[in-house]
């Protein structure tokens, strides 16, 4: 009896070892250039999962677009890190991550590919359902999202975090497909007032399902905790702007996801 009770106990320690959040290293390539994102999970679940693809700041695929990846998946989802730049390139010095932005943004339908290539590695999965995939973005991430919802990406959502906010071009009236939930600092001096009431003006032109929530007083990067080391004046985390939105994210997904 003793010797089944060890076994049992065993066993179960096993398992609580092994329930937790996975991760692995994808490689994949955009036209030669050779990139690497990263899939997180929890193999606690089984079954097949709503997915999120998840897109870096200008900083580049760092590890805090991977620690937000992790954190979706402890929530159940799939989520797949993105590489926007490939070659491991990541920077902390603003003058380079700009660079390396405008090197991908540049050719609007060349961004939009490179973040589609991304959303194929985690489409691929066997873990998720593809009929529910989602995606998030940070700073360049948020407008990189917002970019690929006027190009007619297949996802049921967006959510853009202190990101870009590119207007709607007048050709994609009637022809965005996703939600989209967009997460502003209202005291961020990277986009005047005026861009924002330009964006809001063409997603309603575009007839969009959009809303937007602004924080006030939080600044470009509120969700970064890091924001403050980068020697940038806008950049400024904010605790409770952090946790508002996160925890608006997950109810945004809750209702595409029928959960």
């Amino acid at each position: 009896m003793l010797r089944l009770i060890g076994m049992l106990f065993l066993l179960a320690v096993g398992t609580v070892v092994h329930a937790e959040v996975q991760s692995k290293a994808i490689t994949y390539d955009d036209e030669g250039t050779p990139l690497t994102g990263y899939l997180f999970w929890d193999d606690a679940l089984s079954g097949r999962r709503p997915g999120i693809l998840v897109v870096h700041e200008w900083w580049g695929l760092n590890d805090y677009a991977k620690e937000r990846a992790r954190m979706l998946a402890e929530l159940g989802y799939v989520a797949f890190a993105v590489d926007m730049y490939g070659g491991n390139r990541v920077t902390d010095k603003r003058e380079q991550a700009s660079e390396w932005m405008q090197e991908i943004t540049a050719d609007v339908d060349l961004w939009r590919q490179r973040a589609s290539r991304g959303l194929a590695q985690l489409q691929a999965s066997d873990l998720v359902d593809t009929a529910r995939i989602a995606a998030i973005g940070y700073c360049f991430g948020g407008g990189t999202l917002l970019q690929m919802a006027y190009g007619g990406t297949d996802v049921k959502g967006v959510v853009s975090f202190h990101g870009s906010l590119p207007a709607a071009p007048a050709e994609v009236k009637g022809k965005i497909q996703p939600r989209l939930l967009v997460l502003h600092g209202q005291a961020d001096s990277f986009v005047a007032p005026e861009v924002v009431t330009n964006f809001q003006n063409a997603l309603e032109a575009a007839g969009a399902n959009w809303e937007m929530d602004l924080y006030g007083g939080a600044r470009h990067g509120f969700t970064n905790p890091n924001a403050g080391e980068y020697g940038m004046e806008n950049l400024k985390y904010d605790a409770q702007s952090d946790t508002r939105s996160w925890q608006r994210m997950q109810v945004f997904f809750n209702e595409l996801f029928g959960v």
